[in-house]
């Protein structure tokens, strides 16, 4: 072979390997990145539609759910929202035979549409009838979330507990649903 022959064959092989290596960087590396991209897009997008169809499909359990809880919600008057969460505390002590020392309700307007109102709990007594008495407040149908739960011992034995809450009760300002 001559050497003006050999010169081109590697001129041509140089700027093929350069054009293949162009190629690779500025085309098929971006394409593929941007396909790999798009399939876990479309992973995503998959999985959010089964979630929405899951859904739909609870609709109306969960339009139930809703709608129970809309109705034991407190009522907006202060007043009787009040009497209702400490009359429910009186129940729940009653039934579980802890004494209860302090109730402190305050009132919260956090965004237009709920207000709540948080009460911090003092009460005492025993296991059982600590345990009885957050599991009856926990059943109750009352819009109320327990926040917090302090226990501690009052006695060297255990055998007398203390215990402070935070609860809070929902009030929704509109009823719309």
């Amino acid at each position: 072979m001559k050497i003006k022959n050999r010169q081109q064959v590697l001129i041509m092989s140089a700027i093929a390997i350069v054009a293949i290596l162009a190629a690779d960087r500025i085309i098929i590396n971006p394409l593929s990145s941007l396909w790999s991209a798009r399939s876990k897009r479309i992973v995503e997008l998959r999985k959010k539609v089964q979630a929405g169809k899951r859904l739909v499909g609870r609709e109306r359990s969960l339009r139930t759910h809703w709608d129970e809880m809309r109705t034991n919600t407190l009522p907006a008057n202060p007043s009787i929202a009040e009497q209702q969460v400490l009359s429910a505390f009186n129940r729940w002590s009653e039934d579980s035979r802890v004494t209860i020392t302090s109730i402190s309700p305050q009132w919260k307007h956090d965004a237009d549409e709920y207000t709540t109102l948080q009460c911090r709990v003092e009460a005492s007594g025993n296991l059982n009838a600590v345990s009885k008495f957050l599991y009856n407040m926990e059943k109750d149908p009352m819009a109320l979330r327990l926040e917090t739960l302090e226990i501690s011992a009052r006695d060297n034995e255990g055998q007398q507990l203390a215990v402070g809450l935070q609860v809070s009760g929902l009030v929704l300002n509109s009823q719309q649903p």
